[in-house]
């Protein structure tokens, strides 16, 4: 028994003892009464102490915790001790609390916690991004009060793992958002919301992808089957007749040729574990051997010219061959015969820029964002003509991307257009003066 208590029981049994003894000295009456006086004043003493552990009760503060002696003090200190360890509690609670809150603040996905009857008790403000609440104002409120989408009521209701929501804002057009429902707990439901509008643009992608390759490959195939048809019902052809067909014939399957090389090219610059390889060579000369093939594609049509800087130039050669032929060989495409194309190498604020400029048709400003787009064609009936295949400057994009480098486009239509990469100054050195 703790000593405050025993303290307590013998100033009990010393009362009693003092009335007994009072009773064989005074009488049982006297004897009586004055253990109950002593009772008494223990008594009063006591519900003193009651009264102020009553007060404090009401707003209890570890500075301002009672003091008193005995079995009172005892508990007074066994409070103090419990009330300690109960901050510390809280304390180390709260601090959980806040790590999880600011875990929750910094997930990329909108979070809902929901009680057993589907009422808010938190959110982050992704969610209320996404799903237009408001969480101190929405907090206790139902959800499906707030959240008003076709299904979400059932949705909610039979929650079910795996499964999800999806909804388009009408306030926010081309996004697309994904609801999820999960269980936990006693039938609570945390909701996670996510932005998937890049999982629908790369589906988009793909299938005009797909369908675009088939349109592109369907043309030619239409022609070679045509005439191996017509073939096969005239055995015996003109000949002349017969040469022209085969010069067509073999355009076509020169055109599908040149789009399976390059979407065998656009793949492998797609694939991140080949790096290009890293070697180092004269600007010059590449700008010169591409402006030669420039040349041969116009055959004399244009005037193809050079303006360059001596540099040494830091990446594939290869790799950036192709990327500046492709900029060169849709200069003289896209220019009218007796127009100028002008290639520059020049240094810009420390790095280095090759630029195709030409006095060729242009392109409207809406369609800049889109042209390395693949199969994106600002004229599709023109772009055909000319023979490309709406591969090349995506390729040109990849390529400058493996090598750190921008694509800038600049163009005004009917005037002409420029286009630019630009490469970081760590991959351009200049010669020994």
């Amino acid at each position: 028994m703790p000593s405050a208590w025993l303290s307590l029981l013998i100033r009990l049994l010393a009362a009693v003892l003092a009335g007994l003894t009072s009773g064989f000295i005074l009488g049982a009456v006297a004897g009586v009464a004055a253990a109950a006086g002593l009772l008494l004043l223990m008594l009063l003493a006591h519900t003193a102490q009651l009264a102020r552990l009553q007060r404090w009760l009401k707003a209890p503060d570890e500075r301002d915790i009672p003091d008193a002696r005995g079995v009172w003090g005892s508990v007074f200190v066994e409070l103090h001790r419990l009330l300690r360890r109960e901050r510390k509690v809280r304390a180390r609670i709260e601090a959980e609390l806040e790590v999880f809150s600011q875990a929750a603040e910094a997930s990329p996905d909108g979070l809902v916690f929901l009680d057993i009857d589907d009422h808010i008790v938190w959110c982050n403000r992704v969610a209320e991004q996404h799903l237009g609440l408001r969480g101190e104002r929405d907090s206790g409120l139902l959800v499906t009060n707030l959240i008003r989408l076709p299904r979400f009521a059932e949705f909610l209701a039979n929650a079910r793992e795996g499964e999800s929501l999806s909804y388009r804002p009408a306030e926010r057009k081309g996004r697309v958002f994904s609801i999820e429902a999960i269980r936990f707990g006693k039938d609570r439901k945390l909701l996670i919301s996510s932005d998937v509008s890049h999982i629908e643009r790369a589906e988009t992608m793909r299938r005009d992808f797909v369908a675009n390759v088939s349109h592109e490959l369907r043309t030619p195939l239409t022609v070679i089957s045509g005439f191996i048809e017509h073939m096969a019902d005239d055995p015996a052809p003109d000949p002349a007749e017969w040469k022209q067909q085969m010069a067509m014939v073999d355009e076509q399957a020169g055109r599908m040729l040149n789009l399976v090389d390059d979407l065998l090219t656009l793949s492998r610059l797609e694939d991140e574990t080949q790096m290009p390889r890293e070697e180092e060579f004269d600007v010059r000369d590449l700008i010169y051997d591409v402006s030669a093939e420039g040349r041969r594609l116009s055959a004399g049509r244009h005037s193809i010219t050079c303006e360059v800087v001596p540099a040494f130039l830091k990446g594939s050669r290869e790799e950036l061959r192709s990327a500046f032929a492709n900029l060169v060989s849709n200069a003289v495409r896209y220019t009218p015969a007796g127009g100028r194309i002008v290639l520059h190498w020049a240094m810009r604020d420390g790095k280095g820029v090759f630029s195709v400029e030409d006095s060729g048709i242009g392109i409207p400003e809406e369609h800049l964002p889109r042209l390395t787009e693949r199969f994106y064609r600002v004229d599709r009936g023109r772009s055909r003509e000319s023979g490309g295949t709406g591969l090349g400057l995506s390729i040109v994009k990849h390529i400058l991307l493996r090598h750190q480098a921008a694509l800038d486009i600049g163009s005004v239509a009917a005037t002409g257009s420029t286009f630019s990469a630009v490469f970081p100054a760590w991959r351009v050195k200049l010669p020994m003066a």
